[in-house]
């Protein structure tokens, strides 16, 4: 049980120190530890996972780490892991504080940002692509896909919305395939 739960930590606090960028630059650091190299979830469930953690208060990683570490261990496995996501980005940005209010002005340490940056976005659009090849898999998905894409582009609706009224359509739609096949 101490192991499970301190394998739970180390997880996620490998997670929390290499994620810069939010929520979303931590998904293919999830789908490496935990899915490819721990089995611990299924890309489908990171997914559900990530839409809960958007639908509920707080920061996406730090729900999504709550839900696996409570999928593995409890309550006691959720919190475990919810702490090991959360203490390294701590730790580094009180470090961080310290240090880049005094070398923030430097052109060097902008264009390192402006990198860092760039990275992430790379990062997530593999994910997203991953994600999509798993997620788009009939005509009734892609038709949710690209409303809830072109929604999300052209308007400032909160995801929220997106994901409640995606997991109607999903029923909805499915209802209405079953009903025109009999």
């Amino acid at each position: 049980m101490l192991k499970d739960l301190w394998e739970l930590f180390i997880a996620f606090a490998k997670i929390g120190v290499m994620t810069f960028g939010g929520g979303m630059a931590m998904l293919p650091m999830l789908q490496r530890e935990l899915i490819d190299n721990r089995h611990w979830t299924t890309e489908e469930e990171i997914m559900d996972y990530f839409a809960i953690g958007q639908c509920t208060p707080g920061i996406i990683a730090v729900n999504t780490a709550t839900f696996v570490g409570q999928k593995r261990r409890g309550d006691l496995g959720g919190i475990v892991a919810t702490l090991g996501v959360v203490f390294p980005s701590l730790v580094i940005i009180i470090i961080l504080a310290h240090a880049i209010t005094s070398v923030s002005h430097l052109g060097w340490v902008k264009n390192a940002f402006a990198g860092i940056r760039a990275c992430v976005a790379v990062q997530i659009i593999n994910a997203v692509v991953k994600l999509g090849r798993k997620s788009v898999v009939d005509k009734r998905t892609l038709a949710i896909f690209v409303l809830v894409f072109c929604a999300g582009v052209l308007t400032d609706i909160s995801p929220v919305w997106f994901v409640v009224l995606a997991a109607a359509a999903g029923v909805l739609l499915k209802q209405w395939e079953a009903r025109q096949s009999c």
